[in-house]
């Protein structure tokens, strides 16, 4: 454990913040004053601009122009003017990126696609490669894609995916920041691993997209899927986004051929003739009011490219996570935590992730009931330990807050507090 130093002070945290060249970025946010908001990879906060924009799009778009709106006001365009949007976070193309349904729902499609190129190309490859600890509802998905295609998936460790990556894998998939952990894939090194051997990478941006640089064609990736309300504020509930490399995007329908994803869907036929590119990855109606709360969410990040674009952010959010750990580090030695993010810069995204052996959600509930909000993620009581998670949105979080966030911990930790019994009632969400 390291001592505390004279770089993580609150007077040096406050310079840093005086010297930040981003700080500008959190007026455009609606951040509570009494509140130190470090789960933005959970639920980003809202930007100033959504509520005005938002109540127009119902008053004057829905209440008064109706049906002309999808006219008038774009509505039909807009999941191809917010992908627009995205593209330019994840270093994609205009016309390449699409805001559509949910994270979840993209993949199914991408993946499907993913399978029938693989078949189409390889036959005789039967596998779906992932991690152990890639989220849940990735490998839900993938679970039910073998059963109904003939396929298996295979789940291995991080440290073992090169050696896993053999001429039976037909699909890699994976999630660029790991949601646990906070790990990150070099995802450049690991599609040219796939790809020398024959296999198609479905990478999943959602806690990656809006805090760390992608650079989906300079990696030369397959497909991607990712989030619209983590890092990319577009409230509750917002449009993923799915991405699709341009040499497969015309190769084959995905399977929810819903009339937007038709070429000519006013023509009303009976048959389906899928739409050029990326316009095909789209199902049925999208849900216009949510798209909206996105579409101007995703304008603070024309602010960043002002300011040095996704690699300012990036020296930020480096800075903040190196802090957290340094200070958990040096304030917290002996209270049992260990820090599963790892510590080498190339190696992380833009969370902080604790573990400790015993009290992780009541120690969570106890910062939360100080007003300091992370989450907790639960462990599978064997190789995969419980986590105190802490996502540092660089867009509007502070030095000082994470300074503060850890002095709270220390007292949580230091006072017992934490052992409260009604900080171990479980909640729905966690």
């Amino acid at each position: 454990m390291t001592k505390t130093n004279t770089a993580n002070t609150l007077a040096a945290c406050q310079a840093l913040d005086q010297e930040d060249p981003l700080r500008s970025l959190r007026d455009l946010f609606q951040v509570p004053e009494s509140m130190i908001y470090l789960d933005g990879n959970s639920l980003g906060v809202l930007p100033k601009a959504t509520p005005t924009r938002v109540a127009a799009a119902v008053t004057k778009e829905w209440g008064q122009d109706l049906i002309q709106s999808w006219n008038s006001a774009g509505w039909f365009q807009m999941p191809l003017q917010v992908g627009n949007k995205i593209a330019r976070l994840i270093g994609a193309k205009d016309d390449e990126v699409v805001a559509a349904d949910s994270t979840s729902i993209n993949l199914y499609k991408v993946l499907s696609a993913a399978l029938s190129i693989s078949q189409a190309d390889h036959p005789k490859k039967k596998i779906i490669l992932s991690e152990r600890t890639n989220f849940p509802t990735d490998l839900y998905i993938a679970e039910a894609l073998c059963k109904e295609r003939g396929f298996s998936l295979k789940l291995v460790e991080a440290e073992a995916l090169q050696t896993a990556l053999q001429q039976d894998v037909a699909v890699l998939m994976l999630t660029h920041v790991n949601y646990r952990t906070g790990a990150m894939l070099n995802m450049k090194a690991m599609t040219a691993s796939a790809h020398r051997v024959g296999a198609l990478t479905v990478w999943d941006l959602a806690h990656s997209a809006g805090a760390v640089p992608v650079d989906l064609n300079g990696s030369q990736a397959d497909f991607a899927v990712g989030c619209g309300y983590k890092y990319l504020n577009g409230g509750p509930g917002a449009p993923a986004f799915v991405w699709v490399h341009p040499k497969h995007t015309d190769r084959f329908w995905q399977p929810l051929s819903g009339w937007w994803g038709h070429a000519a869907p006013f023509e009303f036929t009976p048959d389906y003739k899928p739409a050029a590119g990326i316009s095909r990855y789209q199902c049925g109606t999208q849900p216009v009011l949510s798209l909206t709360a996105l579409d101007t969410a995703l304008d603070v990040f024309l602010e960043v490219e002002k300011l040095g674009g996704m690699q300012a952010l990036r020296n930020k959010s480096l800075a903040l996570t190196g802090l957290f750990m340094n200070l958990v580090q040096a304030e917290l030695a002996g209270h049992g935590f260990g820090i599963a993010t790892p510590h080498e810069e190339n190696l992380r995204g833009s969370q902080v992730s604790l573990t400790r052996s015993e009290g992780a959600y009541a120690i969570v509930q106890a910062l939360i009931a100080r007003s300091v909000i992370g989450d907790f993620r639960a462990g599978d009581g064997k190789s995969q330990p419980d986590i105190l998670r802490f996502g540092l949105t660089p867009l509007y979080t502070r030095f000082v807050d994470v300074w503060h966030a850890v002095q709270h911990l220390k007292e949580v930790m230091d006072s017992g507090e934490w052992q409260q019994p009604r900080f171990s009632h479980k909640n729905t969400v966690t």
